[in-house]
């Protein structure tokens, strides 16, 4: 189908997924836009577009980019963009955008629905009633009312819970490493650590994003510290919850019932579990709501004519569309403190209330706003279940009550250009110092008050110690007897028989049985793997 504007037009959109048709009506109104809706090879003429709509069945790759020139702007109307090569994109100079807020309420309301439906054996009841029987007896419920609802991850949606949940006049307790306290005080949550959290709840939902961290983070040994009688909910990820330790612990009787919108494998196939009496089923539905899917169309399409009217993106996945050369000026740098930021991430695991990042060096005489948002983005990736970017990266630090500010300074310390974090946090202060070598690379150069010479890849490990004889010894024993090879180590003292550390480079990513017993040495205080991907 073609709409065409009734007058003369100055750009082309092209839809080229099924949409919301109320949601493109932004785009249709407007006088000086063209839509056209069809499959890219439906098409005789991509050249002429200046937008592409789509949603996850077009592949948005290098090839079709290239056969669309004029192209400013791909919006994915919708969270995921698996189907768009972000590389090529930006290579191109096309922004790319989605709608990370469309299905919040959608997602919010699903997981309150499917509490309150586990809690009244609705679902049960239901059934029973459609087999003809009248069984009262058997379908008594529970009341929300003043129970504890435990929520792990407290973004967006967790946030929209968390109001629905006072409405109900339940407690609301959250666990959540990177929420500072006075933001959970604004929200009106009580921050736990996460096994407070599992004593005290009387139902758990979980809403993080699936990281090593959080795979099987309700797990055989979490479950066992859970209230008797406990409910648990998921409608986040698959693999946040451990189906086998979960099942396990519903026919013991320890957890009282479940509710799942997500599954570890999908389309769901553990029906050991799902046919369970005491399980609430639903196959990945929380977003699909009418009004979500029309919520992310409006939200693209307005987008859309925001950017094709010279406005900035508010949902931008990749860099902005900038000359190519101040792009390949800077392209170093935005590589050193995206990386840079994505270290300290990993090795800050705690709240951060403030970050500053200053430069030194030729590249504070060109435009470092890029770059400081660059390494907002590197530090916020790790702990944020969406896309995030040099656009959105202040934005989403403002939701997580984080600021930051970036300087420029004269001391370069012999180096000729030089970036330097300093991040404040619940745990102290954390500093890092890197550079940019021509022909070597990204270096980290400094780590707190140690100087260091390491190249930020592959996987690391971060090992703070006492400087005695024979710790060094230790560690490579303990780590042969794990099967992990050591490529290079890099070693800093602030004076002998002092505090030092050992940033290790090995050959494999190393299991948290390694973590642990590095750490159940005497002399280190505590090690961290960093992974760079």
């Amino acid at each position: 189908m073609i709409v065409q504007a009734d007058v003369e037009t100055s750009y082309a959109v092209l839809v080229s997924d099924t949409m919301s048709e109320d949601g493109l009506l932004p785009l249709v109104q407007n006088e000086k836009i063209e839509v056209v809706q069809g499959k890219p090879d439906e098409i005789d003429d991509l050249s002429r577009f200046s937008a592409l709509l789509v949603r996850s069945a077009t592949q948005v790759d290098a090839a079709l980019l290239e056969q669309m020139p004029e192209l400013k702007i791909v919006a994915r109307a919708g969270v995921g963009i698996d189907n768009i090569d972000l590389h090529a994109a930006t290579k191109h100079g096309v922004i790319v955008i989605n709608a990370p807020d469309g299905n919040t309420i959608s997602t919010t309301e699903h997981t309150f629905a499917m509490m309150m439906a586990l809690f009244r054996n609705i679902p049960q009841a239901y059934t029973s009633l459609k087999n003809h029987e009248w069984n009262r007896k058997a379908f008594q419920g529970t009341e929300l009312r003043g129970k504890t609802l435990g929520i792990i991850g407290l973004g967006r949606i967790g946030t929209e819970l968390a109001k629905r949940a006072a409405a109900f006049q339940m407690n609301t307790v959250v666990f959540d490493p990177f929420l500072t306290a006075e933001r959970a005080q604004k929200i009106g949550v009580k921050l736990l650590e996460l096994e407070d959290l599992l004593q005290i709840a009387d139902v758990i939902t979980v809403h993080t994003p699936l990281t090593k961290e959080t795979e099987d983070l309700l797990g055989k040994e979490n479950f066992a510290k859970t209230k008797p009688g406990v409910f648990i909910l998921n409608c986040a990820r698959g693999g946040i919850i451990n189906e086998a330790a979960l099942k396990e612990a519903l026919d013991s009787g320890h957890v009282a019932g479940a509710a799942l919108d997500v599954f570890e494998h999908e389309p769901a196939d553990n029906y050991g579990l799902i046919d369970m009496p005491q399980v609430v089923a639903t196959p990945h539905i929380a977003a699909s709501t009418v009004e979500a899917q029309e919520s992310v169309a409006i939200q693209v399409a307005e987008e859309v004519i925001q950017v094709l009217n010279g406005a900035p993106a508010a949902h931008s996945i990749n860099l902005p569309a900038i000359s190519e050369e101040l792009y390949e000026k800077i392209r170093p740098y935005y590589e050193l403190t995206n990386t840079m930021g994505h270290f300290v991430s990993q090795c800050v695991k705690s709240a951060v209330q403030h970050i500053d990042v200053s430069f030194s060096g030729t590249i504070a005489h060109e435009e470092t706003s890029v770059l400081s948002r660059s390494f907002m983005a590197g530090f916020l990736s790790p702990r944020i279940d969406a896309p995030v970017n040099v656009v959105n990266a202040g934005v989403i630090a403002e939701e997580r009550g984080i600021t930051y500010r970036q300087a420029h300074t004269s001391e370069s310390y012999g180096y000729a250009n030089l970036v330097e974090a300093h991040v404040s946090g619940t745990n102290g202060d954390f500093i890092v110092q890197g550079t940019y070598i021509d022909a070597y690379g990204p270096r980290i150069t400094k780590i707190n008050e140690f100087n260091i010479d390491l190249i930020p890849n592959g996987h690391l490990i971060y090992i703070r110690h006492s400087d005695q004889p024979g710790v060094i010894g230790k560690m490579g024993q303990l780590l042969g007897r794990h099967d992990v090879n050591i490529a290079t180590m890099q070693v800093g003292r602030k004076e002998e028989g002092g505090e030092a550390i050992m940033m290790l480079a090995v050959d494999k990513e190393v299991s948290d049985a390694v973590i642990n017993d590095l750490t159940a040495v005497e002399e280190i205080h505590a090690a961290d793997p960093i992974e760079f991907h």
